[in-house]
C-alpha cells in the first residue's frame, strides 16, 4: 500500500483521524495501528505513504479470509455502560469504485476479574459498504453502535475483513488505519403501554394529532391463532407516559386477533389491519377510529392471494390508500410472495396487486414498512427471514412497478422495520429491534442518498433497550407528534411479556 505519488491529494480528513485525535468527540478513545497486533492469519502492518506524509496501516487481504488484528482499550469512564466501535478505512489501489463492496465485523470480549473473557464474547454482525471512488480517501464504518460494558474492565477490539462473504467484492487490499470506542451512557427508559400478566405484545402505534394510541394484543404465549388472543387500545396525551384505561378493539369467540398495520384515512382517522384467524378461517379487516377508544369495523376484503399480513397504511397521489402485503408459509419452497392493495374510498374496498411470486425464503420481504417521497417516488424498507440484511423495495411510479435489493443493513434478527419520514427536515429514520441482542436501533438518512443506493444506509444508534429473550421482544412500530418519534415494542420473558413505547427526538437537519 506504498505509495509516492504526488497527483494525489491525500486526505486530510484520514490523518487527523488516524494519526492525531483519531476522534471528533472528546471521549472517544482510539487505537491506531501501531496499538494493534495480529490476531488471525497473517496481516501485514504496512506504511502508507504520499509524499512526505506517512500512516501506518493494517493491509487486510481482499482475497485471504481469516485475516484479523486486535487491540485492548483501558480507561472506559465509569459512567460508561456501552460502547459504540468504529474502524477508519482507505485504500490507494487505483480500482477503487463505488461499484465494488467491503465487508467487515468485529470480535469483543472483555476481561472481567473471576469471569472466562468468553463469557462477554460478542460476533458482530458483517458490515458491508460501498467503497469510495479515488485511492486514499477514508471511510469511517460503524461495526458495533451498542456492545454493554463493565466499565472498569479491559476491552478487547478484533477487527475481521471477510473476503470470503459474497458481499465483499473488492479482491484488493485494504487498509484499516484506525479503531474509534465511543463509552456510552445509560439510555432513557421506555414509558410502559401495559404490563399486565400475559402476553402483551406486537403493538401498532399511531398519532391522531397530539393523542397516540396504542393497540396491541395479549394471549397465552407466542400464538397468533388462540382463541386466548384478543386485542386491546390504551390512549395518551402526555406523551406515553400516562395511559387511558384497557379498551377491546377486537375478541371474537374462536378466533385470535393480531394488530398488523396502522394508518390514517384522508380525514385522519386511524386505520387498524386486524389479522383474524380461527375455525380454519383466515381474514383481514380493516377497523377505523376517530378517538382510538372507539373502533368500527369497515371492511373484511376479499383477496385471491391470501396475505400473512397487510402492514401499515399511507397515502401516494394519484392512487389513494396503499398498503404493501406478504404472504406464504415460510418453508423452504418456492412459495413466497408480496405486493400491494390499494383503496381509491378511503379503505371501504381494497384492490389486491402481486408484485412477486414463487419467491425462495432468502428472497421474500416480509413485514414492510413504506413512505411516499414525492413525484411517484416511494421507498419501503423490509425484514429478511434469512439474513444477511434488510431489503430495501422502491417504485418511481406510484407504486405501479418495484425494484427490491438488499441493504446494508445487517444487525438485524428478525427485525421489523418501522419508518418515519419527517416534513421539516426530509430525513428518514429506520426503526427495528435487533432480537436477541435486545437494542431498538435507528437508522437515520436522506432518502435520496439510498433511493438508488441501498447500501450506502449510515451506521445505526441505539435508543433503547429491552429483552434479550429472542422472540420474547421486538415489533418496532413507529409514529411522529411534533418534534418527537414515538416507537412501540415488546418485551419480557413468556409468558408475560410488557407492551412499551419509547420516546425519542427527531434528528436535527444537519444530518
Amino acid at each position: 500500500m506504498r505509495s509516492h505519488s504526488p497527483r494525489f491529494c491525500f486526505l486530510t480528513t484520514l490523518f487527523t483521524a488516524a494519526a492525531c485525535s483519531l476522534s471528533a468527540e472528546a471521549t472517544t478513545i482510539g487505537l491506531n495501528a501501531n496499538q494493534m497486533s495480529i490476531a488471525t492469519g497473517q496481516p501485514s502492518l504496512v506504511l502508507m505513504s504520499s509524499g512526505s506524509t506517512h500512516v501506518p496501516v493494517w493491509s487486510l487481504s481482499g482475497g485471504t479470509v481469516g485475516q484479523s488484528v486486535a487491540g485492548v482499550v483501558t480507561g472506559l469512564p465509569s459512567d460508561c455502560v456501552a460502547v459504540k466501535v468504529e474502524i477508519v478505512v482507505t485504500t490507494t489501489d487505483e480500482t477503487t469504485s463505488a461499484e465494488f463492496q467491503d465487508v467487515y465485523r468485529v470480535h469483543l470480549s472483555q476481561m472481567v476479574d473471576g469471569a472466562s473473557f468468553t463469557e462477554r464474547y460478542a460476533l458482530g454482525k458483517t458490515v458491508r459498504t460501498a467503497l469510495p471512488a479515488a485511492p486514499f480517501h477514508s471511510r469511517t464504518i460503524v461495526l458495533e453502535s451498542f456492545y454493554e460494558v463493565v466499565p472498569d474492565a479491559p476491552l478487547t477490539v478484533r477487527i475481521q475483513r471477510e473476503p470470503g462473504d459474497p458481499g465483499d467484492t473488492f479482491t484488493k487490499p485494504t487498509g484499516l488505519a484506525a479503531v474509534k470506542v465511543t463509552p456510552l451512557k445509560t439510555l432513557p427508559k421506555p414509558h410502559v403501554v401495559q404490563d399486565v400478566p400475559g402476553y402483551n405484545s406486537w403493538p401498532m402505534l399511531q398519532a391522531i394529532g397530539g393523542k397516540l394510541v396504542c393497540v396491541y394484543g395479549r394471549g397465552k404465549g407466542h400464538t397468533i391463532a388462540s382463541d386466548d388472543r384478543a386485542l386491546y387500545a390504551r390512549t395518551s396525551t402526555d406523551g406515553g407516559i400516562t395511559w387511558t384505561a384497557e379498551t377491546v378493539v377486537a375478541d371474537a369467540k374462536d378466533y385470535g386477533e393480531v394488530a398488523v398495520g396502522k394508518g390514517l384515512d384522508s380525514t385522519g382517522a386511524m386505520l387498524l389491519w386486524v389479522r383474524r384467524i380461527g375455525k380454519g378461517e383466515w381474514h383481514h379487516d380493516l377497523y377505523r377510529s376517530t378517538d382510538g377508544i372507539t373502533f368500527t369495523l369497515i371492511a373484511t376484503p376479499t383477496l385471491a392471494v391470501r396475505p400473512m399480513q397487510i402492514t401499515d397504511v399511507f397515502s401516494v397521489p394519484k392512487v389513494g390508500l396503499m398498503a404493501l402485503w406478504f404472504g406464504g408459509d415460510y418453508s423452504d419452497k418456492p412459495t413466497q410472495s408480496w405486493g400491494t392493495v390499494t383503496s381509491s374510498d378511503d379503505g371501504k374496498t381494497w384492490t389486491q396487486t402481486p408484485v412477486e411470486s414463487g419467491l425462495l425464503k432468502p428472497d421474500w420481504p416480509t413485514e414492510p414498512a413504506a413512505v411516499y417521497l414525492g413525484d411517484g417516488r416511494i421507498l419501503a424498507i423490509a425484514r429478511t427471514e434469512t439474513g444477511p440484511a434488510q431489503f430495501q423495495i422502491v417504485s418511481t411510479d406510484y407504486g405501479a412497478t418495484w425494484k427490491r435489493t438488499q441493504t446494508n443493513i445487517s444487525d438485524v434478527t428478525a427485525s421489523t422495520p418501522s419508518l418515519v419520514l419527517d416534513s421539516k427536515t426530509g430525513l428518514l429514520s429506520n426503526y427495528y429491534y435487533e432480537r436477541g441482542r435486545g437494542i431498538l436501533r435507528r437508522r437515520v438518512v436522506d432518502p435520496s442518498r439510498v433511493f438508488d443506493h441501498p447500501l450506502s444506509w449510515p451506521g445505526s444508534e441505539a435508543v433503547a433497550t429491552g429483552s434479550k429473550v429472542t422472540y420474547d421482544a421486538g415489533n418496532a412500530n413507529a409514529t411522529v407528534i411534533g418534534d418527537t418519534h414515538f416507537v412501540s415494542f415488546y418485551s419480557g420473558k413468556a409468558p408475560d411479556t410488557s407492551v412499551v413505547v419509547s420516546e425519542i427526538a427527531a434528528p436535527a437537519a444537519k444530518r
